[in-house]
C-alpha cells in the first residue's frame, strides 16, 4: 500500500524526464545493410501474410457481429457462438503478429479471472503494437475513442471486443464512460474484463506518467499489466516525437526477431480511503507497477501533449523541451504571475539578446541560485555556451501560450523585436523577427525588407508592409486563407 505523500517525494531529476520523445536512427552501416536487405527479402512476404491474416479476421468478426446494431453490443455480452467466435479472431490476430516478427512472447504472473479482477490497468503504453496484449489476452473490451470504429478493417476488429467508446464531442463523454465502465465493471453479467492503458497516451517508456482516474472510479479490484520490449533496437516506441507510424512499422517488420514480455501483477484490491478517491487509488496502483517496472513516476499528463502538439502546428523548434521547461516554469510561478507575457507588454525596450544565468534569473525575477532556476536555464542553453537568447526564450513561451496561427507568431515577433513597441523594424530587427515566427532566412528577409520599403530611403518597414509581401508569394499565401474561406473550400 502506497500513500499519497509517496507522490509529492518525486525527484528532480525524474519531474524532467521528457516521456514524448523517441529517438531513433540505424547508427552501423551493419544495421542499415541488413535493413535495406531484408526489405527486399523479406518485408513483402510478410505484408503479404499479414494482409491475408487481417481480411481473414475481419471476415470472421463480420460473421460474428452479423445482426448485431451498436446498442446490441452496448446492451449485453456476447454468448455462444459469437463468444467462441470471437477467440478464434484472436488466434487469426496472434498469427499476424508471428508473421510480422514478434515470435517471442514472454508472459509472467497469470491473468485473474473476470470475478477477482473486473478492471485490467496496462502500462507502459507506447505503441500501437500494445495490440498485442490485447490478443493475447483474449480481446478484452477496451476503452477507445470513437473514431477506431470507423478504422477500415480494424474498427470491425474492436467493434469485436465490445469496447467502451469515448465520444470527444459529447460534453458528457467523460461521465458516460465512466458509468459505463462502472455498469461492466459491478454487473452480474458475464461481460468480458474491460481493459485501460491509464496513460492516455503513448510515452517512450522511460517512467510512468499520471494515470487517469476512469479505471479506478468504480473502486472494484484492478489487476495491472505490465509491458516490456526488451529488443535491441527500439521499432515499437510511438511516442509525440520522433519516427512516424510508417517508419516504424517498415523497421519492425524488418526485424527478423522482435519479442515483447507481458508481466500480470497480483491483483491490487483497494482501501477503503482509495475506493472514495480515484485519484489515489490511480496514484498507489501507478507507484505498484513503476516498482515492478524499476521505472521512475512522473506527473507529466496527457495534456501535457498538447503543448508538443501546438508547437508542432506552429512549427516551433524544440517542441520535445516544451514540456519540461513548462512543468518548471510552474514549478517557479512565472505560469501563474504570466511573468514573460508581462515582459512583452510593459516592454519600453527590446529584450536582451544574450544572457547569462544571473541576468536571466534577473529579468524573471528568480534566485539564480535555485536549482529549478538553473535547469531552466540548462535546457534553454542548448549549446552548452552559459548564455541563451532571452529575445526567443520569452518568444517561446508567449507564443506557446496565446499564440494560434502563423499570423499571431508574426505579430508577437514584432512586438518583442520593436524598441518602440510601434511594430516598425530596421533590418536587423526584421531579420531576427521572421526568424523567430516564420524561420525566414537572413537572405530572404533582405529581399523581403527591399520589397517592403514604400520609400528608397527608408530604413524601416511596418507590419503591414511585411504582411502584403508575403501575402503575394504562394509559399505564405496559406497564412491569410480565412476559416470562412477553409469552410467553403471543404464543401465544394
Amino acid at each position: 500500500m502506497y500513500d499519497q505523500k509517496d507522490e509529492e517525494k518525486t525527484s528532480f531529476g525524474v519531474d524532467i524526464l521528457n516521456p514524448f520523445v523517441h529517438r531513433l536512427e540505424l547508427d552501423t552501416t551493419y544495421d542499415k545493410l541488413k535493413t535495406a536487405f531484408l526489405t527486399v527479402a523479406l518485408l513483402p512476404f510478410r505484408l503479404a501474410a499479414i494482409t491475408a491474416l487481417v481480411i481473414m479476421a475481419w471476415l470472421l468478426a463480420c460473421l460474428g457481429l452479423h445482426g448485431l446494431s451498436e446498442d446490441d453490443l452496448r446492451r449485453a455480452p456476447l454468448q455462444g457462438w459469437r463468444r467462441d467466435m470471437r477467440v478464434l479472431v484472436c488466434w487469426v490476430m496472434r498469427a499476424l503478429f508471428v508473421c510480422g516478427g514478434f515470435h517471442h512472447l514472454k508472459v509472467k504472473g497469470q491473468k485473474a479471472p473476470m470475478k477477482d479482477a473486473p478492471i485490467l490497468a496496462l502500462a507502459p503504453h507506447s505503441s500501437f503494437f500494445d495490440a498485442l496484449p490485447v490478443v493475447y489476452l483474449g480481446g478484452p473490451s477496451i476503452v477507445a475513442k470513437a473514431e477506431t470504429s470507423t478504422i477500415p478493417f480494424f474498427g470491425k476488429l474492436i467493434n469485436y471486443t465490445q469496447p467502451v467508446y469515448v465520444w470527444r464531442d459529447d460534453p458528457n463523454s467523460r461521465q458516460n464512460t465512466i458509468k459505463e465502465i462502472i455498469d461492466r465493471a459491478t454487473s452480474k453479467e458475464d461481460w468480458p474484463q474491460v481493459m485501460i492503458f491509464p496513460e492516455g497516451t503513448c510515452t517512450n517508456r522511460s517512467c510512468l506518467i499520471t494515470f487517469k482516474s476512469g479505471a479506478f472510479y468504480p473502486g472494484v479490484p484492478v489487476q495491472p499489466v505490465c509491458i516490456r520490449y526488451p529488443n535491441k533496437l527500439d521499432t515499437v516506441t510511438w511516442t509525440w516525437e520522433g519516427p512516424g507510424a510508417l517508419k516504424l512499422l517498415w523497421l519492425t517488420l524488418t526485424q527478423l526477431n522482435s519479442s515483447c514480455e507481458i508481466e500480470f501483477l497480483p491483483v491490487y484490491k483497494p482501501s477503503e480511503a482509495e475506493k472514495t478517491d480515484p485519484k489515489l487509488y490511480a496514484n498507489n496502483v501507478r507507484r505498484f507497477m513503476a516498482e515492478a517496472l524499476q521505472i521512475p513516476v512522473s506527473d507529466y499528463t496527457y495534456d501535457d501533449c498538447r503543448i508538443i502538439t501546438k508547437a508542432h502546428q506552429l512549427h516551433i523548434p524544440h517542441a520535445s523541451s516544451l514540456v519540461e521547461a513548462h512543468k518548471l516554469r510552474y514549478k517557479l510561478g512565472l505560469i501563474k504571475a504570466k511573468t514573460e507575457e508581462e515582459l512583452v507588454q510593459n516592454k519600453t525596450e527590446r529584450l536582451s539578446t544574450e544572457v547569462d544565468l544571473y541576468e536571466f534569473a534577473r529579468l524573471l525575477r528568480l534566485d539564480d541560485k535555485d536549482l529549478t532556476t538553473q535547469q531552466l536555464f540548462k535546457i534553454n542553453d542548448r549549446h552548452g555556451s552559459g548564455k541563451i537568447d532571452f529575445e526567443e526564450y520569452v518568444f517561446t513561451v508567449v507564443a506557446v501560450a496565446t499564440a494560434n496561427s502563423e499570423l499571431d507568431l508574426l505579430n508577437l515577433a514584432f512586438e518583442l523585436c520593436s524598441p518602440s513597441g510601434m511594430k516598425y523594424l530596421n533590418i536587423n530587427e526584421l531579420k531576427k523577427a521572421l526568424k523567430l515566427s516564420l524561420h525566414i532566412s537572413p537572405d530572404d528577409t533582405e529581399r523581403i525588407f527591399l520589397q517592403a520599403k514604400r520609400e528608397e530611403n527608408a530604413d524601416r518597414v511596418s507590419l503591414d508592409d511585411i504582411l502584403v509581401v508575403l501575402s503575394s508569394r504562394t509559399e505564405y499565401s496559406h497564412m491569410f486563407v480565412s476559416n470562412n474561406d477553409l469552410k467553403r473550400k471543404k464543401t465544394i
